[in-house]
């Protein structure tokens, strides 16, 4: 089958069939989502996700790796430990490297989401108020820029800037939108968690990397050259009119038909 020459009616059923062939418990384990499914505690799910996503880029197993290390060091009780997080505690994480962030980075990211949930209560607290009193929006760009200038809102260190996407500067934020797709999705496919309730999944963005970003091009579903938030905004329209309700559902299809079918 030429998947390139299907007519959208075909695309989208060829689409559909991958979904339900990806979208399965057997897509978590060697899935950094795999992360926060650890935990059953919504607080715990909900910061362990949050740092997995955010070293959520390079080979998928070193990630993994990387990211039990961080649950390791913070004693298997991420929000026990942030919550009692103090300066002594800095030397949990000396040796600690996952490419560019380093243990200056994860105090940083620490000691932002202590401040942030002591003020807000939580991370989900902090996006969808900002969408919802923004006027509840078709896309959390709005949101995810906020977040980023409340989560640097403090002393840090400008290297740390870099590992927090920020779509107001053109950012594609490929994992924040992953870890929305987490955190907001439904979990009755067992995948994705669906613990925030205040967001629907209609305003989900595709979480685009090289694997979409290619197999998008192939299909025809995207047509701007650079991974930017403009890619972004082309790629999740043409989703959106496949599946209003539930756009971001591809992403299993589309990541799976790169890294594990070759497409």
């Amino acid at each position: 089958m030429n998947i390139s020459k299907l007519s959208k009616t075909e695309l989208q059923e060829f689409l559909e069939e991958k979904v339900l062939q990806f979208e399965t418990p057997d897509f978590i384990p060697l899935d950094p989502i795999s992360i926060p499914h650890m935990f059953t505690d919504k607080r715990d799910v909900e910061i362990a996700g949050f740092l997995a996503a955010t070293i959520a880029w390079g080979k998928r197993s070193m990630i993994l790796k990387n990211a039990h290390s961080l649950m390791e060091r913070m004693d298997h009780a991420p929000y026990d430990f942030i919550m009692n997080f103090e300066e002594s505690d800095t030397a949990s994480f000396n040796g600690f490297v996952h490419r560019t962030f380093q243990p200056e980075d994860v105090v940083c990211f620490i000691q932002a989401l202590q401040r942030l949930i002591k003020k807000h209560g939580s991370i989900e607290s902090i996006i969808s108020s900002h969408w919802i009193e923004s006027g509840r929006p078709n896309t959390l760009k709005d949101s995810l820029s906020n977040f980023h200038t409340q989560f640097f809102d403090q002393p840090h260190a400008p290297r740390s800037r870099k590992h927090v996407a920020n779509p107001a500067k053109g950012s594609a934020a490929k994992r924040l939108n992953m870890y929305l797709r987490w955190m907001v999705r439904s979990s009755d496919r067992g995948v994705d968690l669906g613990i925030w309730k205040e967001i629907p999944s209609s305003v989900l963005s595709i979480p685009l990397d090289i694997h979409t970003s290619n197999v998008g091009r192939q299909l025809g579903l995207l047509a701007r050259k650079q991974n930017d938030w403009k890619a972004v905004a082309e790629y999740d329209s043409n989703l959106r009119a496949m599946d209003p309700s539930d756009p971001v559902k591809y992403d299993f299809a589309l990541f799976s038909l790169g890294t594990i079918e070759g497409f």
